[in-house]
């Protein structure tokens, strides 16, 4: 604090400030006058026309908040008047700092008692060092020292205050009740400006508080959570709550260790562990300032002390280094950007600010703190010059900054004594400009425009070539500030710019992710690497439309990551798969889900081949075999063919998603996939199998894909049809196992683990659902099926819709000479003329029945629509079946309904083709795209806008009317092409 001087308001220079105008003039001389009146001793103090009646009249004019403090206690302005100023601002001191204590004669205060003590000692300091710092007696050092002393007082003596009532009602056993904080264990340390002394006027106060249950003054220690939380919420009220007597001081206990999830006040240990283990590279910045301020001092420095290789590493920091250029980043420098508009500027946070002043102070402290102890100090100024005089800046840098910082102090200071409001904004009005010019001392705003432009350029000249080498993304954007806890209001204007609608949410996300809550974000490299790509990252997710939501996204994906250095040093390097991971926030949350479940799948997208080479089946069958060929058992084989086909159908959609593969790629590719992973669960069943219960005497196995699978049109969310065949010798009568089983029971338990091996959940989640009701007789079958039962009841017993499944069965594994057999059996069958009458009306009515008993959700349901996908389905299978009428000798099994349409093209007209042909592109690029991303069917006005987006793309049209549109032009003329094809034989 400033050395006692016998400094007074008498010896105000004459013209130190001007009145507002006249008007304000008149109004404040009127003022006076009542004064007067109710206070005779101010009539020779305000007597004539000297320097002291100007200076109160004008900053009567200049400072409604003064004007009212003098109206309401007009004995105040009496004792500013009187005397020396510092003894009256020490004795409000001493007499805030002494509120808990009863005066002689009287019982303890009651906490409203105490409250209103402090309110008015706080408003004693407030108002007559507003008047010593305008009348320029004191300087903005003097008057910061005395608003942190009267902030310590009164904290202090709320908490003494607390701890005594605690004491009293039984919650507490004190070492000392006539000094309750002694011994006490009840750490209080001011941050930020407090803990510096550096306060502002109206500036509100950042305290975090710890206690140590072991200290010893706890009833029952159990308690201390619910006992010292409840204390620190009346601590509060006390500070900070409106009464008649005004307020002390607003107060913030958010930067305590990630106050999200923890209490008000935070045991030692579990701080000290959060530090060492989760700390921040902006946490390490506040505790600079940190002091104790109330409570047990000693305990404070002690926990200080302790913290101290937190802040100050041991060897020159420069590891901290990326991760302060990104917060550097995100305090908006902007460097040649025109000139700074005086108006409606932020001091504090704006370019040239005082924030920038600081930061600059304290980043050279973070990085050679923990080597030079000279450089450990909390305030400003005194870091500054410390810098200098350890050659770390130059003396000329030092000393530009420190003048700039104490006239930005000056500024700050006034816009805050207009009203008593915690803003650091220039007005935007002339009229209100001229106010804060007048209170500094100017002649006129284009004098104070002209001084303060020069101090903001010089500090940003000096702060940019602190980084001069960095580009920051906040030059262009704006602030993106997420260090401490509250929402900095510029970041949430620049968040509105980059296209977030809820930018509060948006922030508390990103502030999330630096409290390391996530696997991901614990370590500390991990936070740092993801501070710095968080600029880019959010423009990239801004340009997103519904930002908010795929950001939210992105979220749950971090949530899931089991960690995170890798991944942001990816995004972080290489654009193309940050946008990658946008694209799938944005307009795929059915991805999203499957990489916030299952994070591993992302492994793929790290491979740099991934959008070059195509998903072949080569590709995909090389890619299994490396992956099983260190799997040690049955259980491990079944994990690994989950990990392999959720990483691939993943890689696979990416593709689709990108646009690097079309709707019919992309079938063949999910197609291939579920060939080679069914293949390898059908093998590791049968070794199973015939480890258990030995083999059956020329046994052999067969799989056969039906419908999608066995046309190569899967999607990501397709199931597989299957008809498990067999054949053994005919004299076989069981397997030749220890555990032997008879034919039937043998090949029904392998389809029944077949099923299992593929649809059972496990850690790994599901291959495939297995859908077998395509064998004979369906559900009421046996699941497995004998070759010569297949045979026979294909020939014999099977309907007209079976033999149309049929025309898409592919046999795609198991023992190769029953697979031939299968495929004769199959050519055969489908080859014998048939009733074409009889056929036409059995597809038919079984159409009407289907749109009868499944009718479409709407115009979006593309399989179900009259002239959707079923009908181009049965139009090209009910082909296939009158092909042998017509003595056309061909094949369907193995081909695609696209590719089986061209293979009977003899018997459709070259113009229904086509257009069958092209509508079955359409609603395979969009059938295929929205069952990748989203589950559910397709709601215009509920999906994400990024996958509008991407529809209306895959369709090739201006929008998604137009998309509409066309769906029910293609719908419209393929049902006349059903009509004329079947409904017409």
């Amino acid at each position: 604090m400033a050395e006692m001087t016998a400094k007074r308001l008498a010896d105000v220079a004459e013209g130190v400030i001007r009145p507002l105008n006249q008007t304000e003039l008149k109004s404040a001389t009127s003022l006076v006058k009542d004064l007067i009146r109710q206070e005779p001793d101010l009539a020779d103090m305000l007597s004539g026309d000297g320097p002291l009646r100007s200076f109160i009249l004008a900053a009567f004019t200049l400072s409604p908040y003064l004007r009212e403090i003098a109206t309401v206690r007009p004995a105040l302005l009496v004792e500013a008047l009187s005397g020396p100023l510092e003894p009256l601002l020490a004795a409000a001191v001493v007499e805030a700092r002494a509120a808990w204590q009863a005066e002689e004669g009287t019982a303890v205060p009651s906490e409203g008692e105490v409250m209103a003590r402090l309110r008015r000692a706080k408003r004693k300091v407030a108002f007559v060092t507003a008047l010593a710092d305008l009348a320029r007696i004191f300087t903005a050092r003097d008057t910061t020292a005395w608003l942190t002393a009267i902030a310590d007082a009164a904290v202090a003596a709320a908490i003494d205050h607390l701890l005594l009532t605690g004491h009293e009602t039984g919650k507490l056993t004190l070492k000392n009740p006539e000094q309750p904080a002694e011994g006490s264990g009840l750490i209080v340390l001011g941050m930020g400006k407090h803990g510096a002394r550096e306060l502002n006027y109206s500036s509100d106060i950042d305290l975090v508080i710890f206690y140590d249950p072991e200290a010893g003054i706890l009833k029952d220690p159990d308690d201390a959570m619910e006992t010292y939380g409840r204390m620190m919420r009346r601590l509060v009220r006390i500070l900070q709550e409106r009464t008649a007597d005004g307020y002390v001081f607003r107060t913030d206990l958010r930067l305590r260790p990630d106050p999200g999830s923890t209490p008000l006040a935070v045991p030692v240990e579990a701080a000290l562990i959060y530090y060492e283990g989760r700390g921040q590279n902006w946490e390490r910045a506040a505790f600079i300032k940190a002091r104790p301020v109330a409570g047990d001092i000693k305990a404070g420095e002690s926990f200080l002390r302790e913290l101290t290789p937190f802040v100050f590493r041991k060897y020159l920091d420069y590891a901290a280094i990326a991760d302060i250029h990104s917060i550097k980043r995100q305090i908006h420098v902007h460097k040649g950007h025109g000139a700074i508009a005086v108006k409606g500027h932020n001091v504090k946070l704006g370019r040239g600010g005082i924030r920038e002043i600081e930061f600059f102070a304290q980043t050279q402290q973070l990085i050679a703190g923990g080597r030079m102890p000279d450089l450990r100090l909390r305030p400003t100024e005194q870091a500054l010059t410390a810098l200098a005089e350890a050659r770390w800046i130059d003396a000329a840098t030092a000393e530009e900054l420190i003048d700039c910082y104490w006239f930005l102090r000056d500024v700050e200071h006034r816009i805050q004594m207009v009203h008593d409001e915690q803003t650091h904004v220039l007005p935007e009005t002339e009229a209100e400009l001229k106010r804060i010019a007048f209170m500094l001392g100017f002649i006129d705003t284009t004098a104070f425009s002209t001084t303060l432009e020069t101090v903001l350029k010089t500090v940003e000249r000096r702060y940019a070539r602190l980084f001069e080498k960095e580009e920051g993304l906040s030059s262009a954007t704006g602030n993106l500030v997420f260090t401490g806890q509250k929402d900095d209001p510029d970041t949430l204007k620049t968040l509105k710019g980059l296209g977030f609608e809820r930018p509060e949410d948006i922030s508390r996300v990103i502030r999330t992710w630096h409290y390391g809550r996530y696997r991901a974000t614990q370590s500390v490299e991990a936070r740092e690497r993801l501070t710095v790509m968080t600029p880019d990252l959010l423009k990239a997710f801004g340009e997103s439309r519904r930002a908010d939501e795929a950001l939210l996204r992105f979220d749950n994906f971090l949530a899931g990551l089991p960690a995170g250095i890798q991944l942001f040093s990816l995004l972080g390097n290489n654009p193309a798969l940050l946008d990658l991971m946008v694209n799938i926030m944005a307009a795929a949350p059915r991805l999203a889900e499957i990489i916030a479940q299952r994070p591993h799948v992302f492994d793929g997208m790290l491979d740099p081949s991934l959008l070059v080479e195509l998903p072949t089946r080569d590709y995909l069958g090389k890619r299994l075999s490396n992956f099983l060929t260190s799997a040690r058992h049955y259980e491990d084989i079944l994990d690994r063919l989950r990990i392999f086909a959720a990483e691939q159908r993943f890689l696979i959609g990416i593709r689709l998603l990108t646009g690097a593969i079309g709707g019919a790629q992309a079938g063949r590719a999910f197609t291939d996939l579920a060939d080679l992973v069914v293949e390898a669960a059908l093998a590791a069943v049968i070794a199973e199998m015939e480890a258990a219960h030995g083999r059956v005497p020329g046994g052999r196995v067969a799989l056969a894909g039906m419908g999608k699978l066995g046309s190569f049109e899967l999607t990501a969310g397709s199931d597989v049809d299957l008809i498990l065949l067999y054949e053994h010798d005919e004299d076989a009568s069981e397997s030749d196992g220890v555990k032997p089983l008879d034919t039937l029971r043998y090949y029904t338990r392998l389809t029944q683990r077949l099923i299992a091996a593929l649809s059972a959940p496990t850690a790994e989640g599901v291959l495939y659902e297995v859908d077998m009701r395509l064998r004979p007789s369906g559900n009421k079958g046996p699941v497995a099926t004998r070759l010569r039962a297949f045979a026979k009841y294909q020939r014999e017993e099977a309907w007209t819709w079976e033999h149309m499944a049929l025309s898409r069965a592919r046999l795609i594994c198991g023992d190769e000479s029953l697979m031939d057999e299968a495929r004769t059996i199959i050519a055969d069958v489908l080859s014998t003329p048939g009733d074409m009458a009889r056929i036409a009306t059995d597809v038919s009515e079984m159409r009407a029945l289907i749109e009868q008993e499944k009718p479409p959700r709407d115009h979006w349901d593309l399989k179900l629509i009259p002239g959707g996908l079923v009908d181009i389905e049965f139009i090209a299978q009910y082909l296939a079946l009158l092909a042998p009428a017509r003595g056309l000798a061909l094949s369907t099994s193995g081909l695609s309904t696209a590719d089986s349409l061209k293979a009977l093209a003899d018997l459709i007209d070259a113009n229904d083709r086509d257009i069958c042909l092209d509508a079955l592109r359409l609603y395979t690029d969009l059938s295929q795209l929205i069952r990748l991303c989203i589950d559910g069917p397709f709601d215009p006005a509920a999906v994400p806008a990024g996958l509008i987006d991407r529809v209306v793309r895959a369709a090739e049209c201006p929008d998604l009317k137009t998309v509409e549109a066309e769906l029910k032009r293609h719908a419209k003329a393929v049902r006349k092409v059903f009509s004329r094809v079947v409904a017409a034989r």
